[in-house]
């Protein structure tokens, strides 16, 4: 009796398993597979920063998924910068930096309603004092020289945009030199999402201006004393009064609502 033996598949047994299952899944659901699969890859080593994924038919047939829920996949992680496609040269891990990694959650705070910009300012209370902490522990003589001129911006500045800018530099450097890079990309993030409403409060209020101007001033005397503390305590209350502010205005508004 002649015994006639099929040749095995490429694919391995857990592959295999995989895709047999995954035909009683809806597209949607493969996809998020797909995702969780590269994910896997990247954690554990098998992907790291800057490597070049494998061909799309090799990579959908070592994950047991469709090109189809890989393309979906590969598009979806784009988005957020986890993979960075290149024009004729394939798709890469990007560096996942945090910074990177952070431009989705700043995307995502974009979309909070007025009312949920109060948990970001919370938030951002809760953070910003321990980075101007540590950056009045670490700054250099260097970094005070840069600090101070930063303040000089804001010293001079008479429209809305250079406020604004002037605002948002003397912050960012301050995260910068806090020397912890998650800490300063979180913090930008949520810092971003409440300079408008920094912004529109100082160009219209000149008192509001002149004591904004003063708040950075002494926040830039504590670190420049190398006192901890002291940063700590004038970065609370310099975030506390705009959320205080903030508060009040939605309070306000819910009440104009009210009795419209």
């Amino acid at each position: 009796m002649e015994i006639s033996f099929k040749p095995r598949h490429p694919m391995t047994s857990r592959a295999a398993a995989v895709a047999f299952d995954a035909k009683k899944r809806p597209a949607a659901r493969l996809t998020d597979v797909a995702i969780a699969r590269v994910k896997e890859m990247i954690t554990s080593g098998k992907l790291v920063p800057g490597q070049r994924l494998p061909r799309e038919l090799d990579l959908a047939r070592e994950l047991g998924l469709s090109r189809n829920s890989l393309r979906e996949a590969v598009r979806a992680l784009t988005m957020i910068k986890v993979l960075e496609t290149r024009q004729g040269d394939g798709t890469y891990v990007t560096s996942l930096e945090p910074r990177l990694l952070f431009d989705a959650v700043a995307f995502v705070t974009n979309l909070l309603q007025d009312h949920q910009m109060l948990e970001v300012w919370e938030v951002r209370r809760l953070l910003e004092p321990a980075a101007t902490a540590i950056a009045a522990a670490r700054m250099s003589e260097a970094d005070h020289a840069a600090l101070r001129e930063r303040v000089e911006r804001f010293e001079v500045a008479t429209t809305a945009e250079a406020v604004m800018e002037a605002d948002a530099e003397f912050h960012r450097f301050i995260y910068r030199c806090a020397g912890n890079s998650v800490l300063e990309s979180v913090l930008e993030t949520l810092s971003l999402q409440t300079l408008q409403l920094r912004t529109w409060r100082k160009a219209t209020d000149a008192a509001h201006r002149a004591a904004a101007l003063e708040e950075h001033a002494q926040i830039y005397r504590a670190i420049v004393s190398r006192d901890p503390e002291l940063a700590r305590a004038v970065s609370a209350m310099h975030v506390a009064e705009g959320e205080s502010w903030l508060r009040r205005s939605v309070a306000a508004a819910a009440r104009t609502e009210k009795t419209a």
